[in-house]
């Protein structure tokens, strides 16, 4: 029997027996290398795309651990939205088939907050739920974390882009410390760890490399013939490898604004980050570039310090950089996450120098390809998949992540899977959603209520 088979773990025998009728037998790399933790009481980090098993993994270790003649909240886990929430609790449920009486309940924003604190009555053994509705259960006191035992984060990183920060926060508060705490997410960003360290007690790490691991960082060089060409050249690298979301590295404020222009007026999605922009300019401009609503920023090197831009399909130099390091830092950027990275520079024969100076540094030639065809110009340039709304209320009146999240998919809204990042500033709020729903959910907000209020909501254009 091969240590992959579930026969091989302690799980207990009913829920060998319903793995079996499931016709589940073997283990994928994340059950296998995560549960055997699990079941020894762990706290356990999991890194892992969609459809690894992650749910099953927790799931079987939560189950396992359940006391269902105790009738009381054991096991809280949490989701970023309605649908995966929806998916984990059935998953559960079919885990648990042959386990005899296990509650498990959902409690989700979008849905009527009535039922659910009649189902909370009734009692549960398992929560999932997203973090808005969860923290307002804990904090009108239908719910009780009492005798909580696990606590499971899933896809944490999602849950972060849509702002649920504070939420999280606030529903630890609610928790007592000596519990079994799983977080699962399939990429590591730096706001993960931090969460890691303030809520897990000496987490083990679970990594699933994903199958196309070849995160290397492809550097390629283009020779132009003047200044003059670069505008065009950038646009043909565009349309060549169509990257969805890319920086262009210029070095000067003058360049950025000049680039961002040439590109929008060919159709592209871009906007120009430098030193001279007011700071709500700023904002609305990070904000745009890191929800994938603008597919390109053209940037300086000292306005690009603070892009935090986790899976940058390509960096783009629209002259080799002064500094040697300078350039090594910029293509850093792209390619993390596991992904492929693109660097894509331009240089004149008056940069030779520099050129000359980067093959020393690198230790390798540098070899000038030909730029892609102009019959590429042709082309249609190609739009983000999102759009962003602003909405004119944020953490002064109250408004929340999961406000937002509600309204957007309550009653004949979008769905869960639609809605992006969501971030919150002192007076208002931004909203990425798919572009094809943007008018829906212009509508569902403006029409809507938050915290019983309406709010003027616009879609931020280029």
């Amino acid at each position: 029997m091969s240590d992959t088979n579930f026969a091989s773990l302690k799980l207990a025998p009913d829920l060998l027996e319903n793995l079996s009728t499931l016709g589940y037998h073997e283990m994928t790399a994340i059950q296998a290398q995560s549960l055997p933790l699990i079941l020894a009481g762990k706290d356990v980090i999991g890194q892992g795309k969609t459809g690894s098993g992650k749910t099953a993994a927790f799931g079987l270790g939560l189950l396992n651990k359940l006391n269902v003649k105790r009738f009381r909240v054991q096991t809280l886990v949490l989701c970023p939205t309605r649908e995966l929430a929806d998916q984990v609790a059935k998953e559960i449920r079919r885990l648990a088939r042959a386990t005899h009486n296990v509650k498990v309940l959902t409690l989700c924003g979008g849905m009527p907050f009535g039922p659910q604190i009649g189902s909370l009555e009734h009692g549960a053994h398992i929560i999932v739920g997203t973090p808005g509705r969860v923290e307002e259960h804990l904090r009108k006191e239908y719910l009780s974390l009492a005798d909580l035992t696990t606590f499971v984060l899933d896809e944490a990183d999602r849950m972060l882009d849509m702002g649920f920060q504070d939420a999280l926060d606030d529903i630890i508060e609610f928790m007592p410390n000596k519990r079994q705490t799983m977080l699962f997410s399939a990429t590591f960003p730096k706001k993960i760890q931090s969460i890691a360290n303030r809520v897990m007690n000496q987490p083990e790490m679970v990594k699933v490399e994903s199958t196309h691991n070849d995160s290397t960082i492809k550097q390629h060089f283009f020779k132009v013939a003047g200044n003059e060409q670069r505008p065009e050249a950038v646009q043909l690298l565009l349309l060549r490898y169509l990257p969805e979301s890319t920086v262009v590295f210029c070095n000067t404020k003058r360049e950025t604004d000049e680039l961002a222009e040439y590109l929008r007026d060919n159709g592209f999605s871009a906007l120009s980050l430098h030193g001279d922009l007011e700071q709500r300019e700023r904002d609305q401009a990070l904000v745009r570039f890191s929800n994938k609503s603008v597919s390109v920023m053209v940037a300086t090197d000292v306005a690009a310090r603070g892009l935090d831009i986790d899976a940058l399909d390509a960096v783009i130099n629209y002259h080799i950089a002064r500094d040697t390091e300078v350039h090594v830092h910029r293509i850093g950027r792209t390619g993390r996450a596991g992904s492929k990275g693109l660097a894509l520079s331009l240089y004149s024969d008056k940069e030779h120098y520099k050129v000359t100076q980067l093959e020393e540094y690198l230790g390798q030639r540098v070899v000038p390809e030909a730029l892609p065809p102009e019959k590429l110009l042709n082309q249609e340039a190609y739009e983000p998949e999102m759009a962003t709304l602003q909405i004119d209320g944020g953490k002064k009146q109250k408004v929340r992540p999961g406000d937002i999240l509600g309204a957007l998919t309550g009653e004949d809204g979008i769905e869960g899977k639609q809605v992006g990042k969501i971030q919150m500033f002192d007076n208002w709020a931004y909203v990425a959603v798919n572009r094809d729903v943007a008018n829906v959910a212009l509508t569902k907000i403006a029409r809507g209520k938050l915290k019983g209020r309406s709010f003027r909501v616009r879609r931020l254009r280029d």
